[in-house]
């Protein structure tokens, strides 16, 4: 049950654009508060409360230098998700297929048409 808990984090997480968009920018490499909040027209402080939602289920980790607060991803969290989407795929892959399959199958009440002699 703890996996699912932090992976309903996670999830909850990434459900925000903004939030989305902060570990998209992250894939390339660690960046300042500052740096993550400039493509944003919010607050400084709106974005620290992102980053703070982002570090407290482990996709992110700080840290402060002087006044600088550098934020990098934590890439491992994701794969829990990744694993998470692989083992669900394949199980509404096999369903779709037998679903394709029961459609495929020609009614009962229709009867074939008679076949021409040669």
């Amino acid at each position: 049950m703890l996996q699912h808990s932090s992976l309903d984090r996670v999830f909850h997480a990434l459900a925000d654009p903004t939030r989305r968009a902060m570990v998209e920018r992250l894939v390339t490499g660690p960046a300042s508060v500052s740096e993550l909040a400039a493509p944003f027209k919010v607050s400084l402080s709106a974005i620290g409360q992102q980053v703070q939602l982002l570090e407290e289920c482990g996709l992110v980790r700080t840290a402060k230098v002087g006044r600088v607060r550098t934020v990098e991803l934590q890439p491992d969290v994701l794969d829990a998700a990744e694993r998470w989407f692989q083992k669900h795929r394949a199980r509404w892959e096999r369903r779709m297929d037998r679903l394709g399959a029961l459609l495929e199958e020609p009614d009962e009440d229709e009867t074939p048409p008679p076949r021409r002699k040669s």
